[in-house]
């Protein structure tokens, strides 16, 4: 999905997300950070729904890494209401391919963003993460087997009440490719069953099978860890 894209995406994104994985996120993440003290890069920070669960369980520093202008927005104005995440947070405009932080991390946090990976350029994202982490680092990522999806018609996915209007989000699968899926998504704005605005994203979506994400993870120097249904850690190998 590029910047314009997600873009259209930022009115809806917590209404959605806070219906969706954000939710199990807070429950499954802060267990995996305990330890965790000096400093932890998060991938995809978007709005920062999960580096206020990071702020909350860690007294570490964060790189919070966001590509988008639209999502990096509404970051920084939710990090300016607490002056302890102001302080804490440095936000690096940029995609997890790009980013750098000062030093290694103890941690990196990456919730939801696998699938912007296609097999390509997955190898180089985890050369780039270990060298982002220090030795016997954690990653943590959430990751799910999925059942192969097919095609089919558009379906409400999301709907929300603000104020007089409904916030709507509807997607559809258009194709699949081994492990990729191209999807439509459109997002309305409505006011008693009259769309105000309507917006469609195409994007691709990619999901590996566990065991090829698995063996390229053991080959990129990384050892896996314990981690709860839904979860995966991994350990830079020492």
């Amino acid at each position: 999905m590029n910047d314009d894209n997600y873009s259209l995406a930022v009115p809806f994104y917590d209404l959605w997300h806070e219906d969706g994985h954000v939710p199990v996120i807070r429950e499954v993440l802060p267990p995996l950070l305990k330890g965790v003290h000096r400093s932890v890069m998060e991938i995809g920070a978007g709005t920062g729904l999960i580096t206020r669960v990071i702020l909350q369980e860690t007294p570490a520093e964060v790189y919070a890494v966001e590509p988008s202008f639209g999502m990096r927005s509404v970051l920084v104005n939710r990090l300016a209401e607490d002056p302890d995440a102001l302080s804490r947070v440095t936000v690096l405009p940029s995609g997890a391919l790009e980013a750098e932080a000062d030093e290694p991390v103890e941690a990196i946090v990456m919730i939801s963003v696998l699938q912007s990976f296609d097999a390509e350029q997955r190898p180089e994202l985890w050369r780039t993460l270990r060298r982002q982490l220090e030795p016997g680092g954690l990653l943590l990522f959430n990751w799910r087997e999925r059942t192969k999806p097919e095609p089919g018609e558009l379906e409400v996915v999301g709907s929300y009440r603000v104020g007089r209007h409904i916030y709507e989000v509807a997607g559809q699968v258009l194709a699949v490719a081994g492990e990729s899926v191209k999807g439509r998504y459109v997002y309305r704005v409505k006011q008693r069953d009259v769309v105000m605005s309507e917006d469609e994203v195409i994007s691709v979506g990619h999901w590996p099978p566990g065991a090829r994400l698995f063996a390229e993870l053991e080959a990129a120097g990384f050892a896996r860890d314990a981690a709860p249904d839904g979860m995966q850690a991994w350990r830079v190998l020492k």
